[in-house]
């Protein structure tokens, strides 16, 4: 008789987790990278940054107005927007490197999701207790004592949430005007839309959704498994000096029994609500908390601590034969992760040397094609060109433009007497000009010559210069 196969469940209702308070080394380091995080991401848009008259003093301002990113001394234009395309490179490696390297140690200590989240379940214990007061709480009827407490944590939830919104927002315009201007509810509705919007999803991804988000919203549970090989170090069960579980009897540890005394300390302070004990799973964050618990647990009974630990599947192996393990700076530098880390370098390289090689003025040219060319009743050649200039100074500057030809050319700027233009400070300028060859000229009758068009600051000296082309009338 056939059985059909039962379908795998694709999505799983959530189970609360009430995870429980842990100290140790893990947990140090998260609370400090949670402190040093949240200060750079509330502090960030009120440093200031002397950038001279009638420019923004916000030392990072994404100034969408005026098409401009500004990030203390370094101004970024639209038309250099490799360096944020860059920028957006080098994010990307360097999760390829932590990932090969240390498996998900980006989700476990720095991912927005996880900060947010742990200072939803700080909040959380802070106001109802630890895991098993939570867990009564989640348990009792609804009651007045309940109701309150619920209102009081999802009240403060809600203030943590609109200070995440209202932060973001002072990064796209000056921080104190806007301030003022929401508290006087003078802002722009953008703004508080914005807010809103981040409010909402903030109170409900850290406070109700949690571990969900991580699990079906992200998609980089997925991508790693492509970015991990036997070498990645990761946290892992050495079940091999665990097994065979069993309980303390009469305070000792049964000869036969492995270490782990099923206490299930790890899966208690676990945000996902997973036990690591079931081997890599895709809902482990590597966040460390289960070692703490552990290591605290060995430390009482009196066994080494690491039975739970950061461990490569290469280490396994050497460890059930009873080898000592790899060292961990092999399992760092290998050729994957030393590949990663050089093209990494070589993109912030690059990006530096552009920093440094940029200049304060700009040029395009770009030929009006409609129509190519124009017969004058003289029967001269007109050319016509649109020609941007950008003062990417602080100063107003005026540049002389001028013409570069093979053959004699006129150059004539469009509502300008003579060749001089000025520019205000970090403007860019539009300007219409003509180029026009005598009807015996040969660039008349060429069909192309190439000419360059020079711009030029009498003051320093300063010149940039555009190669474009000249079309004359076909034979």
């Amino acid at each position: 008789m056939s059985t059909t196969p039962e379908t795998p469940q694709l999505y799983a209702a959530r189970e609360p987790v009430f995870p429980r308070r842990v100290s140790g080394r893990f947990r140090n380091l998260k609370w400090w990278l949670v402190a040093v995080m949240l200060g750079i991401y509330y502090i960030t848009p009120w440093i200031r940054w002397d950038r001279g008259p009638n420019m923004p003093d916000q030392a990072v301002l994404v100034d969408l107005a005026n098409r401009r990113f500004f990030f203390f001394f370094v101004e970024i234009w639209p038309h250099e927007f490799y360096f944020v395309a860059g920028l957006l490179i080098m994010a990307g490696l360097g999760l390829f490197l932590f990932t090969s390297a240390l498996g998900r140690v980006w989700c476990g200590y720095a991912c927005p999701q996880t900060v947010w989240t742990d200072l939803f379940i700080q909040t959380e214990r802070w106001i109802e207790g630890d895991r098993n007061a939570r867990v009564r709480n989640w348990q009792a009827p609804w009651g007045f004592r309940k109701g309150r407490i619920y209102l009081t944590k999802w009240t403060v939830w809600l203030l943590i949430a609109l200070a995440t919104g209202g932060a973001w927002v002072f990064y796209f315009t000056d921080a104190p005007t806007l301030l003022r201007d929401l508290i006087a509810f003078q802002a722009h509705p953008v703004a508080y839309t914005t807010i809103g919007i981040l409010t909402a999803t903030t109170f409900l991804f850290g406070g109700f959704f949690r571990e969900q988000v991580c699990i079906y919203a992200c998609p980089w549970p997925r991508i790693q498994a492509a970015m991990m090989d036997e070498d990645t170090l990761t946290i892992a069960y050495r079940d091999w000096r665990g097994e065979p579980r069993g309980k303390l009897k009469k305070g000792r540890l049964d000869p036969e029994q492995g270490d782990c005394i099923d206490c299930m300390a790890c899966v208690n302070v676990c945000p996902m609500g997973i036990d690591i004990r079931d081997g890599q799973q895709l809902a482990c964050i590597t966040c460390g908390l289960c070692i703490d618990a552990c290591d605290e647990v060995m430390d009482r009974i009196g066994k080494p601590r690491g039975l739970i630990g950061y461990l490569a599947l290469s280490d396994e192996l050497h460890e059930k034969q009873g080898k000592p393990p790899i060292s961990v700076w092999r399992h760092v530098f290998r050729p994957r992760t030393v590949l990663y880390s050089v093209l990494w370098g070589g993109v912030g390289i690059g990006l530096i040397v552009l920093l440094l090689m940029r200049t304060d003025l700009d040029m395009s040219v770009a030929q009006v094609r409609n129509p190519l060319y124009v017969t004058l009743s003289d029967g001269s050649v007109r050319n016509a060109y649109e020609v941007r200039i950008r003062n990417m100074h602080h100063e107003p500057r005026e540049f002389t433009l001028a013409l570069e030809a093979p053959v004699p050319m006129a150059l004539d700027l469009e509502g300008i007497d003579g060749f001089t233009v000025t520019i205000a400070p970090d403007e860019m300028l539009n300007q219409r000009l003509y180029l026009v060859a005598p009807a015996d000229s040969p660039a008349a009758t060429t069909q192309r010559t190439d000419v360059t068009l020079r711009a030029t600051e009498p003051e320093s000296g300063q010149v940039v210069a555009v190669e474009t082309l000249f079309n004359g009338r076909e034979n």
